[in-house]
Order: structure tokens, then sequence, then C-alpha cells
């Protein structure tokens, strides 16, 4: 799953390198949505790129809701459990759940971010609970990365999204080691069609399979401390590598074993 993101360029930076133009009329020429650690469960405020308005950047709400709903009325919608957030969607069942399936067609859109977290469960009992870590991952390149949502237009004019997820491929299947997910990523050269207006129900699905390939990812451990409830993670140094004795799988700073040496 994915419910915790880092975005920290400028959105000036964002434009330039997504090929967009200033953004909208409504939006403040000052406005920057920066977060070293974007925690989805405070349904923060994001940048997207819409299929209504491709060549601008957005501001909208992580955590979709349905358009009936308003938005400014999210902290009550999200108290019921059966919405679990909204922060992501399974893509498996886009074309048929009753919210995703009247947004796959016009209301798909891309959030542009540094990188994102994960949890990984080392299977190390530490005080008789299984002993679990974050994972930071990211470009190899450092570029962005454009993750794949779908989004709602709500009934007081603005606008909810969710990340849509898929089944691990094995990168994510051997860090997201309990859930086995991992959020659809857009290869920068496939936006426009991601955006395309005149796809088809299997051309979407094609794009969410054959999405960015993970080899051009790399990720690693960083700070329980993104987990706290009285440490604010929302700092640079929030993505700094750190070693835990009771990591077992290989990652950069840590190279496989080679058993024949």
């Amino acid at each position: 799953m994915c419910y915790n993101t880092r975005q920290s360029r400028k959105k000036k930076d964002l434009q330039e390198w997504a090929n967009l133009r200033a953004s909208l009329g409504e939006v403040p020429d000052d406005l920057e949505l920066i977060y070293f650690s974007a925690n989805g469960w405070s349904h923060p405020i994001m940048w997207t790129i819409t299929q209504e308005r491709p060549d601008f950047l957005s501001p909208n709400m992580w955590g979709i809701m349905p358009a009936k709903e308003k938005q400014a009325d999210y902290k009550e919608y999200f108290k019921n459990p059966k919405t679990f957030g909204g922060l992501n969607s399974k893509s498996e069942k886009l074309f048929d759940h009753f919210i995703y399936r009247y947004a796959w067609e016009n209301q798909r859109c891309l959030i542009p971010v540094d990188g994102f977290f994960e949890p990984h469960n080392t299977k190390v009992k530490v005080k008789g609970k299984d002993f679990k870590v974050p994972f930071y991952f990211k470009r190899k390149d450092d570029d962005p990365l454009f993750l794949a949502g779908i989004y709602t237009n709500t009934a007081d004019g603005r606008r909810t999204f969710s990340v849509l997820t898929k089944e691990a491929t094995p990168l994510f299947a051997e860090i997201h080691n309990d859930k086995r997910r991992r959020p659809v990523i857009i290869d920068y050269g496939n936006k426009d069609e991601w955006l395309y207006n005149g796809l088809t129900a299997d051309e979407v699905q094609a794009m969410i399979t054959d999405d960015l390939f993970e080899g051009e990812l790399e990720a690693y451990p960083v700070t329980k401390e993104l987990y706290s409830r009285t440490i604010d993670p929302n700092r640079p140094e929030i993505i700094d590598p750190v070693h835990y004795e009771q990591i077992a799988i290989a990652y950069p700073e840590k190279p496989k074993t080679n058993l024949f040496d």
C-alpha cells in the first residue's frame, strides 16, 4: 500500500520538470505544497495533474470521496471505518467499484512525488512483536516519479484523489512483505497517454500492468520515527538511511551475501 509520500520540490521546479504551464488562476501564485513526509492519514493537499487540466498542477486532497459528498466534510466522512481513508484504490477493482468505476475513464490523474515509504516486516520478534521498519523508495536517478491515481469532483466543487495500487512485483514483494502491494507508477514518457481522454478500459489496464519497471527504483530503510506520534517526521533528513541488524534482505547499502566466497 502507499500511505506516505515525499514531495520536496518547489512548484516552479515541478512545472519545468513535467513541462506544465503556470498554475490555474484560482491557485495563489505563492502556494507551495512541500512535504518531506506526507502522511496520507492527515489527508494533505497535494499537487496532482488531472485529465481535466493536463497542462497544470492542481492542488487536491489525498483521500478519495464520492462525488455526492463535500470535501469540506472529510473529517466526518472518514470517521466511518469502511472508508479506510480512501488513500489507495485497488486497480483490480477500477472498473466495477462504486466510486472508481465512474473515475477510470475521465478522472485519472498523476501525483508527482520524490518518492514514497512502505513498511517491511523483518519477522524478528522484539518485545513479543514483529519488528517493522519503513523503507523509502525513489528513482535511482533521483528524478521525481508519477504515482497513478484517480479523482472525484466533490459536491462543493473540490477534488479528492486516491493512489492506484496493484499486486507487488518482486522488489516490492520482498520489502512490503505483509500486504504485498505496490503503487502504480507511470513512466515520464507515458504521462500524456495516461491523461488522454480517449483510452479504452483495455488500454488503461495495459498501462497499469506495464507501468514503470521496478529496476528504475531503489529502496532502503529509514528511521522508525516516520511512525512516531511524538516526533514530527516532516523534516528533510527523514529519508537518511538507517541500518538495522534485524533486516535480512539486501538493499543498496547492504549487498547480498555471496555464499560461494
